[in-house]
């Protein structure tokens, strides 16, 4: 029993040490948006109230997904084999958060 409870105990303090303060005030970036797990992700974390920048290859993915989500999401068009495409989107990013910078995490 008290080893349940120890686990219990574990389980809830290190979920709590995950929790992000201020979602409000935090943008996250992300590609791959058109569809799949890039956008659930980007649909997810505006519905917890995060400042969504999502990438999508094709216009139509892009107007979809603006269409279908709040104003915390704002989308662009990124090819992420040309070069110029991506620092066009970086710069973007950099206007969008200004001061606030961008902390880089990967998923994967």
């Amino acid at each position: 029993m008290a080893a349940i409870m120890d686990l219990s105990f574990m389980y809830r303090w290190f979920k709590n040490c995950n929790l992000v303060r201020n979602l409000s005030d935090k943008y996250v970036f992300i590609t791959g948006c058109d569809s799949g797990f890039g956008n659930l992700l980007a649909r997810q974390l505006v519905d917890r109230g995060m400042r969504v920048l999502a990438a999508c290859f094709s216009e139509e993915g892009a107007q979809k997904l603006q269409q279908d989500a709040s104003y915390r999401l704002q989308t662009i068009l990124l090819d992420v084999t040309k070069t110029e495409s991506i620092r066009a989107v970086a710069q973007w990013v950099r206007n969008q958060v200004g001061e606030q910078g961008v902390n880089s995490t990967t998923l994967g």
